[in-house]
């Protein structure tokens, strides 16, 4: 069974200018174990597709499933973890108190939370950061922090809305090598919302090119590229050929709108 399965989504926001068309006939399937990244202009509804995922928004037509269920009902079971463009740590929290929240308001016994904090932690390199403060901690290691938190109760999905957009590009590439080295740990499915080509051709099993607005997906491309992925693997050429098809689906998607 997929995970995520779309079939003819759309979504419209309505303004007081009117109507804005977000989404339109989107069709998609996304299998278990999958990293997925989505890849468009600004504006183009990545982030509105990830976000109806998630229950954040709902779909105005189509249908829209997540592990067999509704988003809502999906959410209520906790089938996914969600990582923010920016890390949203409580800066009055530790580090480890950041992670923990949701496993508080889960019910998680105290027993439990310090063992699952410990492991995810150590997932994302932090062990040894747990007494610290957001504020004491780099931007990248706040990321980390924000993904060891969505990754604390275990869900079988990770989605991620450019959570390295803001970082500079040495700690950018770090936490891309990071990342691949989790899912291949955790085997989880991943939903990657980039505005970089690199980083969706990096990263990704599946990468999804979507058109300016109305969002609309114009091309989904299977990366050849083999699991374990160093970055001087970004300059073979069947890592050039494949960011190039990426490019010219973006370019078809602006001829179409």
């Amino acid at each position: 069974m997929a995970v995520i399965e779309a079939s003819g989504v759309c979504l419209t926001f309505q303004t007081a200018d009117g109507p804005v068309h977000a989404l339109k006939d989107v069709d998609l399937s996304v299998a278990p174990g999958e990293f997925v990244s989505f890849i468009g202009p600004s504006g183009c509804g990545k982030t509105t597709f990830l976000r109806s995922i998630a229950a954040l928004e709902t779909p105005t037509g189509g249908t829209l499933r997540v592990n067999g269920k509704d988003p809502d009902a999906a959410r209520r079971a906790r089938a996914y973890g969600y990582v923010f463009q920016a890390p949203g740590l409580y800066p009055w929290r530790t580090i480890s108190g950041n992670i923990s929240l949701p496993l508080e308001i889960m019910g998680f016994s105290k027993l439990e939370r310090a063992e699952r904090i410990a492991r995810v932690m150590d997932l994302v390199e932090l062990s040894g950061f747990g007494a610290k403060f957001p504020w004491q901690l780099s931007g990248g290691m706040q990321q980390r922090a924000s993904i060891a938190r969505a990754l604390a109760f275990d869900a079988d999905i990770l989605l991620m809305d450019e959570p390295f957009g803001a970082l500079d590009e040495i700690v950018r590439d770090r936490l891309n090598e990071a990342l691949l080295t989790l899912w291949r740990k955790t085997g989880k499915t991943i939903g990657f919302v980039t505005h970089s080509i690199p980083e969706a051709v990096y990263l990704s099993t599946k990468i999804v090119v979507m058109s300016p607005r109305p969002g609309r997906i114009t091309r989904i491309i299977d990366s050849p590229l083999p699991p374990d992925r160093p970055l001087e693997i970004r300059e073979t050429p069947e890592f050039i050929a494949l960011a190039h098809e990426v490019r010219e689906g973006l370019r078809e998607g602006h001829g179409d709108a």
